[in-house]
């Protein structure tokens, strides 16, 4: 399974980005995907999951401005990030669980400044 992220870039504070993750590969009806991310002297943080019946799960600290979705069909996720603030600065990497196995994307850079 391979993973290949789009997205990221530079925005001011209070806007948005959407990030992508396309999915390759075998891979099975049921698995979980998400999102994480990390700054610079920050541990990695888990921004948005999403099982693949759809239920949804977000870190606090995004909740009411991030919504994370798929497509099944297309093997494709997406996290779409409104109201963006300086401290969502960070390298952001997709994830796909799939028992046993967890697969990465390369991370793709999201900067917001202020």
């Amino acid at each position: 399974v391979q993973l290949q992220a789009f997205g990221g870039g530079l925005v001011q504070a209070g806007g948005s980005l959407r990030l992508s993750c396309a999915a390759s590969g075998t891979i099975f009806g049921i698995n979980l995907r998400g999102w994480y991310r990390q700054a610079p002297g920050n541990e990695r943080e888990l921004v948005a999951q999403i099982t693949s019946a759809g239920s949804t799960n977000y870190a606090d600290s995004v909740k009411g401005r991030f919504t994370i979705s798929r497509d099944n069909a297309k093997n494709t996720m997406s996290l779409q990030m409104n109201n963006l603030k300086p401290e969502d600065t960070a390298v952001y990497s997709c994830f796909l669980l799939q028992a046993p196995r967890t697969y990465w994307g390369k991370g793709t850079q999201v900067t917001v400044s202020s």
